[in-house]
């Protein structure tokens, strides 16, 4: 029987396909090169929205943030400036939903985050083997055992073009190539040389990491993915225009997958935990709304991705789009707004402070005034492939009104089908998971033994006396909730996936146990010590007779 796959994810942050695999001619990653010319590179990999947060919660879910109610930009922080809102909360997704990685810890795999998580909830205990800075393959317990590893580089946040956070720019700002929607000034090239910077140097550490893999002997066996969650520049990061959701995908070592090939298939990122799951060789679950695009539970490929736009740290707003491998659509909800309101993170970019302080000057020419209009076109449409920035809007033209039409139909179509929350005010939505303005708790779990004497009829004392062969169930009462385990002393153990009856073992030994559910805080610890007394051999029918 072949081995299992292992599985590794490189994401970077805040990064369009400004990789040289993709015909960028400033970028220098040769890692990123050669991991392309392993496996194969999409071309058509977009985000489900253009900020961190609410993608990253449809990639740990393969649920769209407007149907799961993750799509509010930063719900766990409080807003001085903004005490109107309804934070901070942790979204209480359907109960139904779990982290995929836990699907894979219950079939067996060390599943490990080093270390961005970022989904608009607590991570709950049971999605990760080990979640942190330290969080590695090498750390899991049986060397033999498959893995899914995480690591998430940080340096290419937009964060990353402030000048105090970059202390060497290794690449000319004079070669930078400015979009047309940004003013082409020395602060906004310098801003740019800085993120190119940042993302050759996490070229590096992918390199380090793929280093590692190969001194392991692990490479032929290891699937690796790098993606991002969104782009980085103003226009492009909180926005559904192409420079905030498209995406680089390379993925290296998947069944069927050639290497030095290249797809157009049309991929989200809601594809990625339905994909990983076919990968594994273990059934989808229904409630995803991501289709898997490798494996043997691949889909037929996509027509359309979709992506979302609504609150902002502290601003409001509300944006959905549609888009097929040519055609974008995008209609604002509150288009009297203009598109620029005030987002204190975003005006301490420095390309958005050079911009402000040409506009006020009247400097700004051209496309470069657009997020400087006073209120938005209710709807945009855009040929991509004529028009790759998106700056000439064809919704009013006549010409176009068939492909406008059809995108029309298939966002609400979409969006009737996922059931989009954001038609629900978001302090509504958050009554209804704290009624009482008190987020709900998970309930502590309890044992249950299964003997010859003890028929599972009532719950386990906290010191119990039993006959083997036995085993112990686990049990909680909040609906949806995962239970963790582990049977180690200590103040740091080994927390494990519960998903069936445990054996009991021999002699005295201690289990200990919580429960939680995403979005409700978790239960508080149980604990239950057992002695196991004699071995009972199992009754066995006679078929002879």
């Amino acid at each position: 029987m072949p081995k299992p796959l292992n599985f590794l994810w490189v994401s970077f942050e805040d990064t369009n396909p400004f990789h040289g695999c993709y015909g960028d001619q400033i970028a220098r990653t040769p890692v990123l090169d050669r991991l392309a010319a392993e496996g194969c590179l999409w071309t058509h990999c977009f985000s489900t929205a253009g900020v961190c947060a609410p993608a990253r919660s449809a990639v740990i879910t393969g649920m769209y943030p407007t149907s799961i109610g993750t799509h509010h930009m930063r719900t766990t922080h409080t807003h001085p400036q903004a005490p109107g809102l309804p934070t901070p909360y942790s979204a209480v997704i359907p109960h139904y939903v779990k982290c995929f990685s836990e699907y894979l810890r219950a079939a067996g795999y060390y599943c490990t985050n080093n270390h961005k998580t970022d989904y608009q909830f607590d991570p709950p205990l049971t999605a990760w083997d080990e979640l942190g800075p330290q969080a590695h393959w090498r750390n899991r317990p049986d060397p033999d055992q498959p893995f899914f590893a995480v690591f998430n580089p940080i340096r290419t946040h937009e964060s990353g073009m402030w000048e105090a956070n970059c202390s060497e720019i290794r690449l000319d700002p004079g070669q930078m190539v400015v979009p047309p929607y940004l003013p082409d000034t020395p602060a906004v090239r310098l801003a740019m040389a800085r993120m190119y910077t940042h993302i050759e140097e996490s070229d590096s550490e992918l390199g380090r990491i793929l280093q590692a893999l190969d001194e392991d002997g692990l490479a032929e066996n290891t699937v690796v993915f790098h993606w991002s969650d969104h782009g980085p520049l103003p226009r492009g990061k909180r926005w559904p225009y192409d420079a905030g959701i498209h995406v680089p995908l390379i993925v290296r070592g998947a069944p069927g997958v050639t290497a030095g090939t290249r797809s157009d298939q049309l991929v989200s990122t809601v594809d990625l935990a339905p994909t990983m799951l076919s990968l594994a060789g273990l059934p989808i679950p229904a409630y995803m709304q991501g289709q898997a695009f490798l494996g043997d539970h691949a889909a037929p490929p996509r027509e359309y991705v979709y992506a979302s736009r609504d609150r902002h740290d502290e601003t409001y707003d509300m944006v959905r789009a549609v888009r097929d491998r040519r055609w974008k659509y995008i209609r604002h909800y509150n288009h009297l707004q203009p598109p620029t309101q005030w987002i204190p993170y975003l005006n301490r970019h420095p390309i958005m402070r050079e911009m402000w302080r040409l506009h006020l000057q009247g400097k700004l020419e051209g496309p470069q005034r657009l997020l400087f209009a006073d209120e938005r076109a209710p709807e945009e449409l855009y040929d991509t492939l004529s028009n790759p920035h998106e700056l000439h809007n064809l919704a009013c033209d006549a010409a176009y009104q068939p492909e406008l039409a059809r995108l029309r139909s298939a966002l609400d179509e979409w969006r009737h089908v996922t059931g989009d929350l954001g038609d629900l005010d978001e302090y509504q939505l958050v009554r209804r998971w704290y009624p009482d303005g008190t987020q709900p708790a998970t309930q502590a779990p309890i044992a249950v033994l299964y003997s010859e004497e003890q028929p599972g009829v009532e719950p386990a004392p906290a010191e119990a006396s039993v006959d083997l062969p036995a085993r112990i169930q686990l049990h909680c009462s909040t609906q949806g909730a995962s239970i963790a385990y582990t049977w180690e002393a200590g103040d740091s153990p080994r927390w494990l996936l519960y998903h069936s009856p445990l054996a009991v073992p021999v002699g005295a030994s201690t289990l200990r146990a919580c429960a939680i559910r995403i979005g409700f805080t978790a239960s508080s610890e149980r604990s239950w010590r057992l002695q196991s007394n004699r071995s009972i051999q199992p009754y066995h029918i006679n078929e002879e007779a």
